[in-house]
Formats: structure tokens, C-alpha cells, sequence
């Protein structure tokens, strides 16, 4: 029989041992994080299979339970495609043969895409023809911009600002943006622009993928004010996961190797959920992460960072 003392001890030794085997059972709260991943080849070219069990995710040393790993397209929701020009662009030397091909890439996109043609003014956008899968109608509402004609703006990226938070409601699918733009930034023309900053911090919040066609038209040319501004461009469209279609001075006479590319991109993208630990902040906050894979030869591009709801107190 154990004495009082015995029995008080070995309570003692096995209550806190309880206790911790308790918490241990129990797992901190996940919720699953949708994103959008595009996998291609060497050069654009096509990607071998990717199966949901080559994929890993991490945010920072933690590495993230995935959920899911489906195609983005046909049953499992096909993109909505935005075609935004800056109207202050000047297209004055190429600028009919970049319409004529992007109107044939328009009405070659699959019937389920919905496409939406938006051009930048005065922070803004204005609508061309909204989203839709009347791939003709939204071909027609293509036109030259204004160019020099048109009032200055002070800057493109707060245009994709306003078509992301104000001209777009989600409908739970992948959300794409073609981007014709020279990249500067009227507001702060340095290297290190806040307003870039805020648009990628925006469109990363909203989950949505950003390409890009450098044009001006040959104003900026072989000059700091042209590296900067494609910096912009290259720093926006990585950040978001998508690509910067073209990256040079001299503006070639056809963009339409550039638009296949982008096909190319459309056709092999993914869409990927993973379980991850939510944030005490009520706002939520952006975390970065990191998607890899075994399969060798093939190039992974996401955004760089995801939102992450709040708990609620």
C-alpha cells in the first residue's frame, strides 16, 4: 500500500505529464491559403508533370501541410484576364501591330476566360469594355492611347491599384493582369518608389498575377530614367508571380512572340492550397514563402508573398 507521501509525489510527476501530452495533442490552428503557381520549362517551353506530391511549401524554416494541386483551368475555373494600357503610352511606333496582336490574343483565349480591357488615366482606370467572355466584344474595345495628348498621369501603379481594389470583384478564380506600360512612375521617379511598393503590396493582398510589356515608344531608350523604369516593371511582375515579357530598349516590330509566351504561361497554371498557421493581428499581414520542387528543369513562379487572414478576438 503507498503511503500519503508516495501517492502525493507520483500525483505530482504525473499531473504536469498530462498536461503536456494534452497540449501536444493538440494542433495549432490552419487555415488553407490559395494561390495561383505557373510551372514552365526551360525557355517557356512545355513542363513535365507536376503531381500534388512533388510540390513543397514553406514559410520561412516552416514547412506547410499542401492541401491541394489542381490545374487552373477548364472545371477548376478558368482566369479572369485584364488588358491594362496606360493611356499616356506612346505607341507611335509599333502601336498598330501591338493592337492588331493583342486583339487576335484576346479572341484566342478559352471560352471560360473572362477578359476586360482597362486603360490607366490620373491614377484611374477607365473602362473599356468590362469583364466578360465576349472575346470579340472586349477585342474591339482596344484603341490607341492618347499618348502625349492625354493629361499626365501621375502614375500607372496607382491605376492597377484602383483596378484591383475598386474595379474588380473576384469570382474566386485566378485573376491575371497584362500590363502595357513604359513603368514610370511620375510621383517618384527614383529607384525605390513608394508607390510601386504599395501597388505590389496590393496586388499581393488581392492574390492577383501581374505580366508586363515595357513600351514607350523610344522616349526613355538607352537612359537611367528607361533602367528604372523596367526595374519597376521587373520588380512588379516578380514579386506578383508573373513574368516581364520583354526587357530591352529597342522596340521590336512584333510583340506576338512575347503574347504567345503569356499563352504559354495561361496554359500551365496551378492552382495550390496549403494549411498555415493565421496571424493574432485582426488585419491579417503578408508572409512571405517558398515553393520547390524535385522536378529538375522546370521554373516555379508564385507570389513572393501571401495574405494571411487575422484571427478574430
Amino acid at each position: 500500500m503507498l503511503k500519503p507521501t508516495q501517492l502525493i509525489l507520483g500525483l505530482a510527476i504525473f499531473v504536469p505529464t498530462l498536461f503536456q501530452t494534452s497540449a501536444q495533442g493538440q494542433a495549432a490552428p490552419q487555415i488553407p491559403i490559395t494561390t495561383i503557381v505557373t510551372v514552365l520549362g526551360p525557355k517557356f517551353t512545355d513542363p513535365p508533370p507536376i503531381a500534388k506530391e512533388d510540390v513543397t511549401v514553406f514559410s520561412g524554416k516552416t514547412k506547410l501541410d499542401v492541401v491541394d494541386w489542381v490545374p487552373a483551368q477548364g472545371e477548376n475555373g478558368a482566369p479572369q484576364l485584364a488588358i491594362l494600357v496606360d493611356n499616356s503610352a506612346n505607341l507611335f511606333r509599333t502601336g498598330v501591330e501591338l493592337l492588331n496582336e493583342l486583339a487576335g490574343f484576346v479572341t484566342s483565349q478559352s471560352k471560360g476566360t473572362q477578359v476586360g480591357v482597362f486603360y490607366a488615366f490620373g491614377g484611374t482606370v477607365q473602362v473599356a469594355s468590362p469583364f466578360s467572355t465576349n472575346h470579340e466584344a472586349a477585342a474591339m474595345a482596344l484603341r490607341m492611347p492618347d499618348g502625349s495628348r492625354a493629361a499626365n498621369s501621375p502614375t500607372v501603379f496607382n491605376s492597377l491599384t484602383d483596378l484591383v481594389n475598386h474595379h474588380w470583384e473576384s469570382a474566386g478564380t485566378g485573376r491575371e493582369v497584362l500590363l502595357i506600360s513604359s513603368g514610370a512612375d511620375g510621383m517618384n521617379r527614383g529607384p525605390s518608389s513608394p508607390y510601386v511598393q504599395g501597388t505590389i503590396e496590393d496586388i499581393q493582398r488581392a492574390g492577383v498575377v501581374v505580366y508586363a510589356i515595357y513600351f514607350n515608344g523610344g522616349v526613355f531608350d538607352q537612359s537611367m530614367s528607361g533602367e528604372i523604369a523596367q526595374g519597376n516593371l521587373r520588380e512588379l511582375t516578380q514579386e506578383s508571380g508573373g513574368y516581364n515579357l520583354f526587357d530591352g530598349v529597342s522596340m521590336p516590330m512584333s510583340y506576338s512572340s512575347y503574347l504567345r509566351q503569356l499563352q504559354t504561361a495561361l496554359r500551365h497554371q496551378y492552382r495550390l492550397t496549403f494549411d498555415i498557421a493565421p496571424i493574432g493581428k485582426a488585419k491579417g499581414e503578408l508572409r512571405e514563402i517558398k515553393i520547390r520542387t524535385e522536378q529538375h528543369h522546370v521554373d516555379l513562379k508564385y507570389p513572393k508573398q501571401v495574405f494571411v487572414p487575422g484571427t478574430a478576438k
